[in-house]
Parts: C-alpha cells; sequence; structure tokens
C-alpha cells in the first residue's frame, strides 16, 4: 500500500516512540531500576512492587488528563501544541534518566514516572491524528503499519544500547545512561516529520474561553456517553484486555529476571519480540481486510490468555523465547486494530475528546493490571501466580468483546 506523506510522517512517530517503549518502559530502564533500587537496600519484592505502583500512579494520572486534554485539543490548532508538549516533556525526561546518579533510586522512578506522562500523554493527541491523516477505509492498514514499523524501526537503536552494554567491554551502568539518552535522541529525530508535515483536518471552530467550553463539551458527552451504545461497550471490554496487554510488556523482562534468566538472554529475546512483532502487526492488518478487525482483536486476546497460562510453567530461556514470539505475534495487531476499530465510530471533529476517553479506560485498566501484580507479588511472593492472575483481564475482554458489531456493520456517530 502507498503511502501518502502525511500517514508516512504520522507513522514516523511510532518508529521514534517505539525505542522508548521498549528500552525504557519494557527492557532495559526496568532492569536498572531494579538492579539499583535492590542496591540500595530494597528487597526484590519491594522493588518489584514499587515498580508497579509507579506504573500504575502514572497512568491514573494521564487518565484522569486525557479526556480534559482531549477536549481542549479538538478546537482548531490545538492538538498540534498538546502533542508538542507532552512528546517533548517525554523525551527531555528520557535523556534526564542517564544523568540521574543510580544509588538515586527513588529520583529515578519519579523521573520514569514523568517521561510515563510525556509519553502516554502524546499518544492520545497521536492516536487522534489518525482521522486528520487517512480515510476509514485504509485505517487498519495504516494503523498496523505505523505499529509494525514502530516495532523494526526500534530494533537498531535497541541492537545498540544492547552492544554497549553487553558487549562493548564498557562501564555497564554508564553504558546504560548513555542508552536513555541515545532513545531520547532517537525519539526526537523520529517526532519531527510529524510536528513539520501533519496538520489538524477535523476540528471544532476556535471560540471565546475554550477551557471553560471544553468542561461543558466534556460534561456533555459523558452525560450522553451511555447512548451511544457500541463506544461505550467498546470501551469496557477494551478497559480489561488492553489491561492485560500493558502489564504483560510492563513486566516481561522483570518477570524473566526473577525467575533466574540472564540478563543477555533476556534481552535478546526482547529483541526477538520486535522482530517478530514487525509482520505480525502487518499481517494482523491484512487479515482484518479480509476477516474482520473484530475477528482479529479476538484472535489477539486469546493468544494472551494462553501467554499468562504458559508463563506459569515457564522454566528456561527457550521457555521465555516461545513465550516472546506469542506475545510478538499478537501485540502490535491487537493495538492497532483496537485503534482503527474505535476511530471509525467516533465522530471525526471531536476525535480528542473521544481518544481521551479511549486512553482513560486504556490508562485506568493499567492502573489495576500493576496493582494487581504488586498486590499478588507482596501476598505470594511468587511471580508466577501473579501473572498467571492476568487471565481474569483477558477473560472480561474476550466476553464482553464478543457482544460487538463486525466491521461491516458499525455505524460513525454522527458530527
Amino acid at each position: 500500500m502507498k503511502l501518502s506523506k502525511k500517514e508516512f510522517s504520522w507513522i514516523l512517530y511510532d518508529c521514534g516512540n517505539s525505542a522508548y517503549s521498549i528500552i525504557v518502559n519494557t527492557a532495559i530502564f526496568p532492569l536498572y531500576y531494579s538492579t539499583m533500587a535492590v542496591a540500595s537496600g530494597l528487597s526484590d519484592a519491594s522493588a518489584t512492587a514499587m515498580w508497579n505502583y509507579a506504573n500504575s500512579f502514572s497512568v491514573v494520572l494521564i487518565a484522569i488528563l486525557s479526556p480534559i486534554l482531549g477536549a481542549i485539543a479538538d478546537y482548531k490548532g490545538y492538538k498540534m501544541k498538546l502533542f508538542n508538549l507532552f512528546a517533548l516533556m517525554g523525551i527531555m525526561t528520557t535523556a534526564a534518566l542517564g544523568l540521574i546518579p543510580g544509588h538515586l533510586s527513588i529520583v529515578l522512578l519519579i523521573c520514569y514516572v514523568i517521561t510515563r506522562i510525556g509519553f502516554n500523554g502524546s499518544i492520545v493527541f497521536y492516536d487522534a491524528f489518525l482521522i486528520d491523516v487517512t480515510e476509514d477505509k485504509r485505517m487498519d492498514n495504516v494503523s498496523s503499519i505505523g505499529f509494525a514499523w514502530g516495532y523494526i524501526a526500534s530494533v537498531l537503536p535497541f541492537i545498540l544500547c544492547i552492544y554497549l552494554i553487553q558487549f562493548s567491554g564498557l562501564d555497564v551502568t554508564i553504558m546504560t545512561k548513555i542508552s536513555f539518552i541515545l532513545t531520547a535522541i532517537w525519539w526526537f529525530v523520529f517526532t519531527c516529520p510529524l510536528m513539520k508535515n501533519v496538520k489538524q483536518v477535523h476540528y471544532i471552530p476556535k471560540e471565546p474561553q475554550p477551557i471553560r467550553k471544553s468542561f461543558q463539551r466534556l460534561k456533555e458527552t459523558l452525560v450522553h456517553i451511555k447512548d451511544y451504545k457500541v463506544v461505550a461497550f467498546f470501551l469496557v471490554a477494551y478497559f480489561f484486555y488492553i489491561d492485560g496487554v500493558d502489564t504483560v510488556i510492563t513486566n516481561a523482562a522483570v518477570f524473566g529476571n526473577m525467575i533466574g534468566l540472564n540478563s543477555t538472554g533476556l534481552m535478546l529475546a526482547l529483541l526477538l519480540t520486535q522482530v517478530v512483532a514487525f509482520p505480525s502487526a502487518i499481517i494482523y492488518g491484512k487479515l482484518a481486510e479480509k476477516f474482520s478487525a473484530k475477528r482479529m482483536i479476538l484472535v489477539g486476546i486469546i493468544t494472551y490468555f494462553i501467554v499468562c497460562i504458559f508463563a506459569y510453567f515457564m522454566e528456561n530461556l527457550f521457555h521465555f523465547i516461545i513465550l516472546a514470539i506469542l506475545i510478538a505475534s499478537a501485540q502490535g495487531g491487537i493495538q492497532a486494530l483496537s485503534r482503527s476499530y474505535f476511530a471509525k465510530i467516533i465522530p471525526k471533529s471531536k476525535a480528542a475528546e473521544f481518544f481521551g476517553f479511549y486512553n482513560i479506560f486504556g490508562k485506568f485498566a493499567s492502573f489495576f493490571g500493576p496493582l494487581l501484580i504488586a498486590m499478588t507479588m507482596q501476598l505470594t511472593g511468587n511471580i508466577r501466580i501473579s501473572v498467571m492472575s492476568l487471565i481474569i483481564l483477558f477473560g472480561l475482554g474476550l466476553i464482553l468483546f464478543l457482544k460487538l458489531p463486525d466491521d461491516e456493520n458499525l455505524v460513525q456517530i454522527k458530527e
């Protein structure tokens, strides 16, 4: 599929922020923080709990802000301004992770929380730009290609970071810090095309007192959201299954580390995840054209359900690699198609506001997943039981999503 300049520029942001996602959110920083926290006197269980509590706090904060910021962003010219604000916040604080002394584990964790707020805040507006860069019939493919390119593009900085940390022969701690700075640079470079070439096409005309009016529109949407039955039902189903997805992503490296896998093996397995996720996301987009986005999302949910069960019995690196491949096969597809499915049923002029709700459900869900991991970890001390508990979320998401209409029966809310 030939991409337009706007679609290409939009997709490139996935290439940039995916480096943050794998290096800071999933692979290198979780292990770095865990090592620094334990060196500072915390137990493994306490460090894991702190990590998940921090993740929960960050997603709750951005979840509260998302619909408010989304409602403001729907006014002409505001979407890009808010995108720039949060993207640059995430980029600068990611670079700051490389400047903070490792023994200040609490300061590291606070800075990480700010990076997540910047990252997740920018995604609210980035997702909402999907309706500005393409048309409905291309959304599944464009959204899937964005995730796919993001995975494969992030492989290069990830390989560089692994080399610097594991194989360069230089000080591991210093190379880890440099990795965070390189991640910030990569993220910024791939953000620039979107800033330059993407414009807000669908919007609400400016009016006096836009902030007050935004709260009024938000209140009106909240009052009437029950009338948007498909949107409301989708959001509840999404609330459960995306919670499990995000929690698996943020805890994969910590889980492998806690069952005794060496860090080099973990990094290589997670690198394999990025490589496998590239074609898998594209395949999900192509299959959605034939079988519908709904059916492919259901396939993704079932795959994660299997992941949680398999993880309980995992014993060695080979098992972890199988687990990583299973996750990779569904990770990009389920996220991309959820985004495009939602974009097809919301009013285009209020895309940022509705994607604010999309993110509030997604991020509030991401509060319960890490909280569930943290609580079961503290109660049982067994990371396997903690991961196994996530089948509750995928099971509920599966049951609810089955009740939603197929793509051909979707009706977009009128402007």
